[in-house]
C-alpha cells in the first residue's frame, strides 16, 4: 500500500480538497482564532474530573474553533453561546502557547499557568511529555487529535479532518530519569511490530516522537524549553515489493539501453520471420518440382 503524501478527501464534484486547504492554510486560521479569543478575554472551566475543560464562545468563535480543529462542540450548545469541550493538551496550548484564554477550576477560582500545569500533571503523570509532543506538532501547523482508536497517543492531520485523512499515527516515547518508569515504550520488538502493523493497516505512517531532557525538573511549565523532541518515522520493509518493483529510480542511460535492446529484439524477430518464410517457400518449390 502506497502511503506517501496526504490522502485528500473529495467533494461532491469529485475533486479533492487540496486546493481549498492551500487557499486557507491552517496557520492563518489559528492566527484568526487567537486574535478573536484574545479580544474576548474568555475563561475555560475545568471539569470535575480535572482532565477536560469547557469553553463558552459566540457563533463566530465557534466557527473558528471548528476550522482550527480545537475541541469538540457539545450537543446542547445554544444559539447565542456555544460550548466546546477541550482536552488537557488543547486547553493548556490555548492558555500557555497562544495565550488567548484563561482557565478556572471547577470551583470557579482563576488559575495561573503554573497552577494549571500542576493540576494537569496530577491528573495525568504523562502530561509533560504528551503536551510537549502535542505543542511540537501544533507549532508546525499539524492538526493533532487523539489516537486512542488506533492504539497510539495521537494522529496528525495535514489540515482539517473534514478535508484530509490523518497521515501519521504518533507514539510518544519519553527518555530520561525525570520520566521514571514511563521510558520503556517500544523497547520490545513485539510492541514495535504491533504498532507498525496497526498503523499500516489504517494507511498511516508510524511517527515516534522521543522526548528527552537534560536533567530538568517537570514541576513547572518552564521545563518545556528544555525538553527536546526527536522525530522518527518507521515503516515496514516488505521483501516481496522490493523484489517485484525497482527500489531505485531508473537513470536515463538505463532507460535508453532498454529501448535499444527492445529495438534490436524487434529487428531480429522481423529478420527471423523473413528468413523462415524464404526457407519454407524454397522447400515448397523444390517439393513441387520433385513431384513433377
Amino acid at each position: 500500500m502506497d502511503m506517501s503524501g496526504p490522502r485528500w478527501k473529495k467533494g461532491k464534484d469529485g475533486k479533492n480538497f487540496s486546493a481549498l486547504a492551500a487557499a486557507q492554510p491552517m496557520s492563518g486560521i489559528v492566527a484568526k482564532l487567537q486574535s478573536s479569543l484574545k479580544g474576548a478575554t474568555l475563561v475555560a472551566t475545568l471539569s470535575s474530573q480535572g482532565r477536560d475543560a469547557i469553553l463558552g464562545v459566540n457563533p463566530q468563535q465557534a466557527t473558528l474553533l471548528n476550522r482550527a480543529a480545537f475541541g469538540r462542540a457539545l450537543d446542547n450548545a445554544g444559539a447565542e453561546k456555544q460550548w466546546f469541550q477541550l482536552g488537557a493538551e488543547e486547553v493548556f496550548y490555548l492558555c500557555h502557547a497562544l495565550k488567548c484564554i484563561s482557565v478556572e477550576s471547577a470551583s470557579k477560582e482563576l488559575m495561573s499557568q503554573g497552577e494549571l500545569w500542576d493540576h494537569l500533571c496530577s491528573a495525568s503523570e504523562s502530561f509533560p511529555e504528551m503536551y510537549k509532543a502535542y505543542s511540537h506538532l501544533r507549532s508546525k501547523n499539524w492538526v493533532v487529535r487523539s489516537g486512542l482508536q488506533y492504539g497510539t497517543d495521537f494522529v496528525a492531520y495535514r489540515h482539517h479532518p473534514a478535508l484530509v485523512h490523518s497521515e501519521f499515527a504518533v507514539v510518544v516515547v519519553p527518555e530520561g530519569v525525570e520520566f521514571g518508569g514511563r521510558c520503556g515504550r517500544l523497547n520490545v520488538w513485539s510492541d514495535l511490530l504491533c504498532a507498525l502493523r496497526a498503523s499500516g493497516s489504517v494507511a498511516k505512517t508510524l511517527l515516534v516522537l522521543t522526548i528527552s531532557s537534560s536533567n530538568c525538573e517537570l514541576s513547572s511549565p518552564d521545563c518545556l524549553e528544555q525538553l527536546v523532541v526527536h522525530e522518527r518515522t518507521i515503516s515496514r520493509w516488505i521483501a516481496q515489493q522490493c523484489r517485484e518493483q525497482r527500489c531505485e529510480p531508473r537513470t536515463e542511460e538505463a532507460e535508453k539501453e532498454e529501448q535499444d535492446q527492445a529495438r534490436e529484439t524487434v529487428v531480429f524477430n522481423y529478420l527471423g520471420v523473413i528468413l523462415g518464410f524464404t526457407v519454407l517457400s524454397s522447400l515448397l518449390v523444390y517439393k513441387l518440382r520433385f513431384q513433377q
